[in-house]
């Protein structure tokens, strides 16, 4: 038996700001944009660009109490963790386009990280492992 995780989905304010965030800021590749009218929703999915591993499903909220969760869906934890070839090369670029860094980079055992903040507020681990 073989099963994969495909999709996790991320509670955003708006589809179109995330998208700009992910694919302009991110640089991710933007998977699905479809209008469901029999829903009144998007299907939005974007991935990191290359991957052919778990995308994220940007879902706008639907239910005035998801607002609360929007950029807070782990209670302060690292919510994603984005792998990389090139940590400083990635580092660089999001600091450039204006990524904001809770943790510096630093050194561990098991590679280099910093953590980062998406255009909600959800952490992020930006690493690159040994």
């Amino acid at each position: 038996m073989q099963q994969d995780l495909v999709h996790v989905t991320l509670v955003v304010r708006d589809y179109d700001e995330a998208i700009a965030f992910y694919v302009e800021t991110l640089g991710f590749d933007l998977i699905a944009d479809t209008y469901q009218p029999e829903q009144d929703k998007r299907w939005v999915v974007v991935r990191p660009r290359g991957s052919k591993g778990c995308s994220i499903v940007l879902g706008r909220l639907s239910d005035p109490r998801q607002e609360e969760f929007i950029g807070d869906q782990t209670g302060g934890r690292v919510s994603f963790f984005l792998q990389t070839d090139d940590f400083w090369r990635d580092y660089k670029l999001f600091k450039e386009r204006g990524v904001s860094f809770e943790r510096e980079p630093k050194e561990e055992s098991y590679g280099t990280v910093a953590v980062f903040k998406d255009l909600y507020g959800n952490l992020w681990d930006l690493i690159q492992f040994t």
